[in-house]
């Protein structure tokens, strides 16, 4: 990337960035220039697109950010990625000034060391990266700590991340299977009066886990890891008695579990073995008068060495822009 600095006696200030490919830069503007669009406007800047060169003006910071972000998702196109509109939210958000990021003070996150500033889960259909910094923290607990917690609202990639990481871990022989859990938590309806046997019962509540699964995997291998119990969906309530060892355990939606659930879980970690924790204290389901179990491990466990704490926010959802907001008048709205 050839870049020219930005003119000191003109508002907005212009910066010229310029690429040495032009094939690649086919791909960086998209079709009908739909990515230089979406930088334009989320930055808050005009680009114009001239050859192999893109003038970029506006207030200073825009341009630096979108420079920046110009030259991140150039470099994706030279190791042969792709880029989609998601890559550009995450090239924006995760910008070299490190500006974006959402870990929240007195959270415990470190770096793991060695990795340099990318961060990748490689599975069988395709290799995750994070596409916020709070996102690039946790999975850089999920690789350093055995027992990592996800706090944060819906949207924000943790149960995603979490499942990614297992899948890397079981297709690199780190450990021999991977089990999935949630609370079964009745919401409306009991589930005696459900049809079905307890399997047809349970499954709805499990299906964001295969979700997340079949998007890693061709759906007929994850089935057959199932039936040969590498692969283990079940309800919290399944897991009472046993010792989870060379396995990779996640508990999703973890604030609907009570103080005992929690505790019943937590000390089923076993050998050669690691567990992710995630829950939205927002959204707890649980009876009127319970505890959720989430909100007491945080208090109870914060602190504690070798367990990592991650916090996202609104500002990490990955879903629909909607979302984020909605999310957002939600915490404001002191009635909620």
């Amino acid at each position: 990337m050839v870049t020219t600095p930005p003119t000191a006696d003109r508002a907005p200030l212009e910066q010229i960035v310029s690429f040495p490919d032009n094939l690649l830069l086919i791909e960086l503007i998209g079709p009908h220039g739909v990515n230089l669009a979406k930088i334009e406007q989320l930055l808050g800047v005009a680009i114009s697109h001239r050859g192999n060169e893109f003038s970029v003006s506006g207030d200073e910071p825009d341009v630096i950010r979108t420079a920046e972000t110009l030259s991140t998702l150039y470099e994706r196109l030279e190791q042969g990625k792709q880029v989609e509109s998601g890559d550009v939210d995450a090239a924006i958000r995760l910008g070299r000034s490190g500006v974006g990021t959402e870990i929240q003070p007195g959270d415990q996150v470190e770096m793991f060391p060695g990795q340099g500033d990318r961060v990748e889960l490689r599975t069988r259909k395709k290799v995750v990266e994070p596409r916020t910094q709070t996102q690039k923290a946790y999975v850089q607990q999920l690789m350093q700590h055995e027992l990592v917690f996800g706090l944060g609202p819906a949207g924000t990639g943790k149960t995603y991340l979490a499942v990614a990481a297992a899948m890397q871990y079981f297709l690199d022989g780190d450990v021999d299977r991977i089990i999935l859990s949630r609370p079964a938590v009745e919401a409306g309806e009991r589930l005696g009066f459900l049809p079905g046997d307890m399997k047809e019962k349970v499954d709805p509540y499990m299906q964001p886990l295969y979700d997340a699964l079949n998007d890693f995997m061709p759906g007929k291998q994850v089935q057959k890891l199932i039936e040969d119990k590498r692969i283990e969906i079940a309800p919290l309530a399944f897991m009472r008695g046993r010792t989870l060892s060379n396995a990779f355990v996640i508990l999703d939606e973890a604030q609907n579990a009570t103080t005992m659930q929690m505790k019943m879980f937590l000390t089923r970690l076993g050998e050669n073995s690691r567990m992710a924790i995630n829950g939205d204290m927002s959204q707890i389901d649980l009876p009127r008068g319970t505890t959720s179990g989430l909100v007491e491990a945080e208090r109870v466990l914060r602190g504690v060495k070798g367990i990592g704490f991650t916090r996202f926010t609104a500002a990490d959802v990955v879903r629909h822009k909607l979302v984020q907001r909605i999310i957002e008048a939600y915490d404001s709205d002191p009635a909620t």
